[in-house]
């Protein structure tokens, strides 16, 4: 498995998850890391957060589709509103998931702190997240089953990193 940079401050960890209009992907993948952060007690020491990088749809909410499927699966996306990535604060968290390689190139490429979301994988590792936007349901289906499996890897990755310090 890929492994975790170093936090940039001991104790703590920041994650966003960009994709291109922060309206399904990135938050379906936002909502589903903190919960299951929250669940393995780390909701306190590790925060998340999404955007997109076209503000097309900044201010909205998660898209509706998106929304049945996280809610119909146990999922809270009630809090989620669009936000636009900004290149500037790209420095300032500690990992930076890409949903796919057009939004990775978007955001400046990959480095030791920027990655593809399926980078942590386990079943197809650097793979794209497939852009559900313009399907029916079962595309929400699938991109939630590999956001909730590349979560569980990124949280049991960032509890290895917790005990470690």
């Amino acid at each position: 498995m890929t492994a975790l940079p170093p936090p940039r401050e001991p104790g703590r960890y920041s994650v966003t998850i960009v994709c291109l209009g922060n309206i399904c992907r990135s938050p379906m993948a936002d909502v589903v890391l903190s919960a299951k952060l929250e669940e393995a007690g780390l909701a306190d020491r590790v925060e998340v957060t999404s955007s997109g990088t076209g503000g097309f749809h900044v201010g909205d909410p998660i898209d509706q589709r998106a929304a049945a499927t996280l809610t119909a699966a146990g999922y809270d996306p009630s809090q989620h509103l669009v936000r636009k990535f900004e290149p500037a604060r790209r420095s300032t968290y500690d990992l930076v998931l890409a949903m796919d390689s057009d939004n990775l190139a978007d955001i400046g490429g990959a480095d030791d702190r920027v990655r593809l979301f399926r980078d942590f994988d386990p079943v197809d590792p650097g793979a794209d997240v497939p852009d559900p936007y313009y399907g029916g349901p079962a595309g929400f289906e699938e991109v939630l089953s590999m956001v909730e499996r590349t979560t569980a890897a990124i949280v049991a990755a960032l509890q290895g990193e917790f005990s470690l310090r």
